[in-house]
């Protein structure tokens, strides 16, 4: 599943419960370390913590999130310092000469994001973020991302300085800039963050209805409307989107939710996914390992299980963007 950052307000509905930093951390199972950095938005988070988060504070995800409307101000506007002090310390790196000189050669190469990702064995969302240049980039990464490239690393960085001598970077880093910028208000203005992603002209399905029990109905012969695709599951073979109509994840996330999925990938324990349990009809899991490393899903409201058998793993498709 995608990790997320983002600006929030966990450490304030923690309090409010009376919650001590190490409960929290004991039932993600992560450090004390690792919960003060989630809380000061340092630190990314999987779908499935995040949900585990909103669940243990008996709230919503929106909640969670900062926004200029229902957020204290002091915590926006350290929010905004901190953004602009890493954009600081990135530009005097050189990382956005770097970022556009790797989207510059990877572009050339006719190569997606997702398809150097996988290579360099990093998720979309990280490597996303060095080629924004809002990342620093370590020589381990360096190295597997010359290779991604079919490149040494030696190779990488004497182009990439060929194309800055040229004047060929300055359009991609002001494009990185304001993409920069547009993302980082969107945060607070609209509550509408998913794993970052650049924005194309690519259109997917929407499906979803549900029905009395909760369930998802599926109809792949008569979409609601197209949406845009986010860029993980652009030229992704059969990815489609679904409403998230059915309450059995309660309160936990908006009604107006949408849920980007993609039948080709694994699905693991922490994932989200639809189980199929007819043609048309799913059911919303959330995935879960046993003692024996069997895979089950949970539904809520009410609380049930799903138990799945080997051949039952087929017919999950899973969930890597929720937009909120």
């Amino acid at each position: 599943m995608e990790e997320i950052i983002f600006p929030n307000q966990i450490r304030m509905h923690r309090r409010l419960h009376g919650m001590p930093m190490q409960e929290l951390a004991d039932h993600l199972g992560v450090s004390l370390s690792a919960v003060s950095k989630i809380e000061k938005g340092y630190r990314r988070l999987s779908q499935e913590q995040l949900i585990q988060v909103a669940e243990m504070l008996d709230c919503s995800l929106q909640d969670l999130y900062v926004n200029e409307q229902n957020s204290q101000q002091d915590v926006v506007q350290a929010w905004k310092r901190e953004q602009e002090r890493r954009s600081k310390i990135n530009q005097n790196a050189g990382l956005k000469t770097l970022g556009a000189g790797l989207r510059h050669i990877r572009s050339d190469k006719g190569l997606t994001l997702m398809e150097v990702a996988e290579s360099a064995d990093m998720t979309l969302s990280v490597y996303h973020r060095i080629e924004m240049g809002q990342r620093e980039v370590s020589e381990k990464e360096y190295r597997n991302i010359a290779k991604a490239l079919s490149m040494t690393v030696d190779k990488l960085k004497t182009e990439i300085q060929k194309l800055n001598d040229a004047g060929q970077l300055e359009d991609i880093i002001e494009h990185n800039d304001t993409r920069y910028k547009v993302l980082n208000n969107a945060r607070y203005s609209n509550m509408n963050y998913s794993a970052s992603h650049e924005t194309d002209e690519c259109l997917i399905p929407l499906y979803g209805n549900s029905n009395v029990d909760g369930n998802i109905i599926i109809d792949k012969h008569s979409c609601l409307r197209e949406v845009a695709c986010p860029s993980n599951l652009q030229n992704k073979r059969g990815a489609y989107a679904v409403n998230l109509c059915t309450r059995r994840l309660g309160s936990l996330l908006s009604s107006r939710s949408i849920m980007f999925i993609d039948p080709n990938e694994i699905v693991s324990a922490g994932d989200i996914a639809l189980y199929y349990i007819s043609e048309n009809e799913t059911k919303l899991l959330s995935i879960r390992e046993d003692e024996n490393g069997q895979l089950y899903g949970l539904r809520w409201n009410p609380d049930e299980r799903v138990n799945l058998t080997n051949s039952d793993l087929t017919k999950l498709h899973k969930v890597v963007t929720i937009n909120l």
